[in-house]
């Protein structure tokens, strides 16, 4: 346990010190509230007096009212000063809990991001930190608090009466086991709980990312239904652990008042025949009256402690599923004293070997041999699931070679600084991701300190100027998140402008521009020939028109090369290509035969 929640505790900083003070003011208030009972006993013992006259009854009436009205007043203070210093310190450690969380995803290379879904993660940074937070402020406050009270009471029943006391003492082991066998029987349902949230998070991230989807094939039945069954799974299982948890109240319930009525019962008897009841000599209605308090309390501190293992229980299933993203190391990071300049965009793989686990039987590629040269534009092709996107992103360190070396301006990927390496080489993913804001926000992700003829300038070599200045607001027009006001082809030439802007040494298309037209296309790859020459280009395309001007084209199949070459000596040496190309301009010709008709 300790190891899985000293990560957490990191995020405290810089409200240590309202943490610390939280306990100090706990204490104070579980000392006043363990003086009154003492206090009020001495009041009743005072006035319990024959013959005492009215005027001195009430005499020390007010003495010992007034005590313990300075008694409440403090222990009042001290509550309210606790609360607020704990809520401080929970809060500030949330917010701190969050941020780290987000702050070591961000560093997470792509197979640590593959460990944890989405939905998985989201939970952890809302629900699970939000049931960390709250068992936090308990531990500050009703933690401190519980076994204090219970000390001080123990200690001062002793010293009313220590054979009325052990009553209390002996019952406490009873509770203890209660306390025990609810909680080894919820724990599992705990555990289970969590795993069904991802589920349910997931399933309402699916539906919402994918509403244009589920709404054009009319599946909202589907989707409500499969979102019900996730919720009602979560619903059982909690219905079920609450049920157990149900019984911790009137047990505890029970063992109070069981002992309450033998105390009184046993003290009644003492105070009425005090002949037999030698170790009572002394003990009155007073005493009596403080010594049930102080059981109360004993077993009070008791109930409040097994409310709090339920909470805790509840939070250490969070505790360890945020213990495991804080402990996540990532698999790729930069060496110390990397190097910091990329010489130029050349690249090179000496015999590379990729797979994505170690455990994984099979490679999804297979001994690479590839130089390519500064300047050169290489084009790949490959059918669906033969690694074309696996082998580009090696050349960034998204991932790492399983074997081999990976070569970029003649040294190797894994001696540079990350940073360095990766505003050097842009990739524009094959998945397109806009962000919420303007269009020269979004630009600006590649330099943000670009001037607006620096993102005019790109954007015309993406193609992409002509159809932003139709929007009314033109640069400033505003993105919705996840671009879904614009089309696929208008944002993948953003996408493009943006990695443009960085001035990148290597620029990595990964079928980019799929959603655009032929035409389109062409001028992009005229503009990169003109504009950026002494850019290296890699474009993965799954038309051959994209890539048939380039100066080496690669053919992938099984995460092997099979060919490399220009376009003629592939013609001449490739059946793949030689079939892919005709199959494309066949079906070309017969669409411009069928529009002369």
């Amino acid at each position: 346990m300790a190891s899985m929640v000293k990560p957490l505790l990191k995020s405290v900083r810089e409200y240590k010190k309202p943490a610390l003070i939280t306990p100090f003011f706990m204490l104070l208030e579980a000392l006043c509230e363990c003086l009154m009972p003492f206090f009020m006993a001495q009041m009743i013992s005072a006035i319990d007096v024959e013959g005492i006259e009215a005027n001195q009854a009430l005499n020390e009436i007010f003495k010992y009212g007034g005590i313990l009205l300075v008694l409440a007043i403090f222990s009042m203070l001290s509550g309210g000063l606790a609360g607020k210093y704990a809520a401080t310190a929970s809060c500030g450690f949330a917010k701190n809990l969050r941020h780290d969380l987000f702050y070591r995803v961000q560093k997470f290379s792509f197979s640590n991001v593959d460990k944890f879904s989405t939905s998985s993660l989201v939970t952890r940074l809302t629900t699970d930190v939000t049931n960390v937070q709250q068992s936090f402020q308990m531990c500050l406050r009703i933690v401190v608090r519980v076994p204090l009270q219970f000390l001080f009471a123990i200690i001062m029943s002793f010293t009313i009466n220590p054979r009325l006391a052990w009553i209390f003492l002996a019952i406490v082991p009873f509770l203890a086991v209660i306390i025990i066998m609810i909680m080894r029987f919820v724990m599992p349902f705990f555990r289970r709980i969590f795993k069904k949230y991802d589920a349910l998070n997931n399933s309402v991230q699916e539906n919402v990312g994918g509403v244009r989807v589920v709404k054009s094939f009319v599946r909202e039945d589907y989707e409500t239904k499969k979102f019900e069954k996730a919720a009602a799974e979560v619903r059982d299982d909690f219905t079920r652990a609450e049920k157990v948890l149900a019984l911790n109240n009137p047990m505890m319930t029970f063992f109070i008042n069981f002992a309450s009525i033998l105390i009184s019962a046993f003290a009644a008897y003492a105070i009425i025949d005090k002949t037999h009841w030698a170790a009572f000599d002394g003990f009155g209605k007073g005493e009596l009256s403080a010594l049930i308090s102080y059981g109360i309390q004993m077993l009070s501190s008791l109930m409040m402690f097994s409310m709090i293992f339920v909470m805790l229980s509840m939070s250490l299933e969070s505790a360890r599923r945020i213990s495991e993203v804080l402990t996540e190391q990532s698999d790729i990071v930069s060496p110390e004293k990397g190097v910091t300049e990329v010489k130029d965009g050349s690249i090179r793989f000496n015999g590379v070997s990729f797979k994505y686990a170690k455990s994984a039987k099979q490679y999804a590629l297979s001994d690479i041999n590839l130089t390519i040269n500064s300047g050169e534009t290489v084009g790949i092709l490959g059918g669906t699931g033969s690694s074309k996107t696996t082998l580009i992103q090696l050349i960034p360190r998204l991932y790492d070679a399983t074997e081999g070396e990976v070569q970029v301006g003649g040294i190797n990927v894994k001696d540079y600084d990350l940073d360095a390496l990766r505003k050097e080489v842009s990739v524009v993913l094959q998945k397109n991701v806009l962000f919420s804001g303007t269009i020269k926000e979004n630009l600006r992700w590649g330099d943000e300190n670009a001037s607006d003829e620096e993102i005019e300038r790109v954007c015309k070599l993406a193609q992409a100027d002509e159809f932003i200045r139709s929007f009314p607001d033109g640069y400033d027009t505003y993105i919705e998140q996840g671009g879904t006001n614009v089309s696929g082809g208008q944002k993948q030439r953003l996408c493009i402008a943006r990695a443009l802007l960085r001035k990148p040494k290597v620029l990595v298309l990964d079928d980019s521009t799929s959603a655009v037209d032929t035409k389109t296309d062409a001028l992009i790859r005229h503009a990169f020939q003109e504009e950026i020459p002494n850019t290296t280009k890699i474009i993965i395309a799954q038309r051959v028109s994209s890539v048939e001007h380039a100066d080496k084209i690669l053919i992938l199949d099984g995460g092997k090369i099979v060919a490399c070459g220009n376009h003629e000596q592939l013609m001449q040496t490739s059946e793949i290509y030689r079939e892919i190309y005709e199959a494309q301009t066949k079906g070309k010709n017969q669409e411009e035969k069928g529009g002369e008709a």
